[in-house]
């Protein structure tokens, strides 16, 4: 049996991963600390935080894993500034707290081509974070690098560029290798939670081709 750690849980796949997490009778609670207050779940204790204030003394930091999918876009953050402290600040001030309270296993959602020494200000912050996780010493780390992802029909914010590409990817999807192809929400945050329930030894890549298209 399984208590997991949800952060980012109003997003795009962490939205997903709540529904899947409540459902799955193999996790036993859920700690999900949102800005904003969360539909109410037997099995879900959802606190409100201030990502920028975190409280170090918090019970609900000691899971059995922690699953991130915090995460934004430098047109949603308004500066480059703004969006490392999300993807990059605010992630590795939670999983500091997760470790210090021992949960021993930490999953992220990160991105295709996250490096850091990228020349693109956006992977080069996602591959700076994924090393400076690998620095905390979780004895599980499992980092998911999905490319273009594709809500389906469910979309809760404007992304008209992000819109006008995914409908182009879809058209082109059969013709492109699989590393390239669209890879669905919910099927990331299925795979995040296969992983956070098995918590393999070590550090483990999944990369956008190995998420499946669901």
């Amino acid at each position: 049996m399984t208590r997991l750690l949800i952060l980012g849980a109003t997003g795009q796949v962490g939205r997903h991963l709540l529904r899947l997490a409540l459902a799955d009778a193999a996790v036993t609670a859920v700690a999900a600390p949102t800005r904003r207050p969360l539909p109410a779940h037997p099995r879900l204790l959802n606190p409100t935080v201030d990502y920028r204030a975190l409280p170090s003394d918090a019970p609900w930091w000691a899971a059995d894993a922690a699953v991130c999918a915090l995460g934004t876009t430098l047109r949603q953050a308004g500066s480059r500034e703004a969006f490392r402290e999300v993807d990059h600040d605010h992630v590795l001030a939670a999983a500091r707290l997760a470790r210090a309270a021992g949960t021993p296993a930490f999953l992220l959602t990160s991105s295709m081509g996250a490096d850091p020494r990228s020349r693109s200000f956006y992977l080069r912050v996602k591959g700076e974070t994924e090393a400076d996780l690998r620095a905390l010493g979780f004895a599980s780390l499992t980092i998911v690098r999905p490319g273009l992802m594709d809500p389906g029909t469910e979309r809760h914010d404007s992304r008209p560029a992000e819109s006008l590409a995914l409908r182009v990817m879809r058209i082109a999807d059969p013709l492109l290798p699989r590393r390239w192809r669209t890879v669905r929400t919910e099927q990331v945050a299925a795979v995040l939670l296969a992983q956070a329930l098995a918590r393999p030894a070590g550090e483990r890549v999944i990369e956008s081709e190995g998420l499946g298209r669901g």
